[in-house]
């Protein structure tokens, strides 16, 4: 169900829900948390979509924020959906324009929940500094993707020059099961010690600097990365005393990987990419501070060569 709210107010949609709630028998004391969304037209659909599929996991209020602030007036706009529209939740759009474009903040907060979380996601470009946007401002936690951006390496240098405990980047959250992997090959016998570590990918993937300065902080030793791969991340080898042990995708469009070991068998296993929604979902079970994502910024960052 979708219905439109042309020239409204906060207050009229607030009513406005609170009917279709009493209509649906339903009460949004159910959700989990506020997730606020702030995109544009042109990735609107693209964000409600995502949001729709990880609220089936994390039931929540979805409110997405596209302003306009090429318009002289300044007016409110906004279209609620519910049921097969809104996942399991619902999802509140707003287009304020003019002057209401600079108090998003006062436009949102009449419109949380109450008494849960409230979570900022960006969908496209990303802000400088997350916390004090008028939507992170409010968050508890605060979710961007430099990744997606027009310039990840600018994006992502201003994000942590002004990063907070309550931020994180999807291009982190990428990299949690490439993660695992990389632990589990190392708890396997034969212990040996690791001299250096190469990890391989492609020029301006975000996932490839942040896993290289993850491994540079947890290891310690030399970390370089090879960037002469196509397909963003592509490999990690661990260059030891009896040889190379490493894990690599079989191709940069390719769902599989195959870990080597001398004196072993190639061992293959399914390594799809990340979707949005899986990241978002994975962020949305969180909440708390990621204290190793906040090590590797502060740390882990300075001991790896990024050019």
């Amino acid at each position: 169900m979708i219905v439109d709210l042309p020239g409204t107010t906060t207050a009229q949609i607030s009513q406005r829900i609170d009917a279709m709630h009493e209509e649906r028998g339903e009460a949004a004391q159910g959700r989990v948390l506020t997730l606020l969304i702030a995109t544009t037209d042109n990735r609107l659909e693209e964000a409600l979509e995502i949001a729709n599929g990880a609220s089936r996991e994390h039931p929540c209020r979805v409110i997405a924020v596209v302003p306009h602030e090429d318009s002289d007036d300044g007016h409110l706009d906004a279209q609620l959906r519910f049921g097969a529209d809104a996942g399991a939740g619902e999802c509140i759009v707003l287009h304020p324009t003019g002057a209401l474009t600079q108090h998003l903040d006062t436009l949102v907060i009449p419109l949380l929940v109450p008494d849960v979380p409230v979570m900022a996601w960006w969908l496209g470009e990303v802000p400088e500094n997350p916390s004090l946007e008028p939507l992170g401002a409010i968050a508890r936690s605060r979710i961007t993707d430099a990744t997606h951006s027009a310039d990840p390496a600018a994006a992502f240098a201003a994000l942590r020059a002004n990063w907070n405990e309550r931020d994180t980047d999807l291009s982190w959250t990428r990299l949690t099961i490439w993660r695992a992997l990389l632990v589990s090959m190392l708890d396997q016998p034969p212990y040996t010690a690791i001299r250096e570590v190469t990890v391989q990918g492609s020029h301006g993937s975000l996932p490839v600097d942040l896993l290289a300065s993850w491994l540079a902080l947890k290891l310690q030793v030399p970390v370089t990365i090879d960037r002469d791969a196509e397909g963003g991340l592509m490999g990690v080898v661990f260059h030891r005393e009896d040889g190379d042990l490493s894990i690599r995708r079989t191709g940069p469009f390719d769902e599989q990987a195959v870990i080597e070991q001398p004196g072993q068998m190639d061992q293959h296993l399914s390594m799809p990419k990340r979707s949005l929604e899986e990241c978002l979902s994975e962020e949305m079970r969180r909440l708390e501070p990621d204290v190793v994502y906040g090590e590797v910024l502060a740390e882990g960052w300075n001991l790896v060569n990024h050019d």
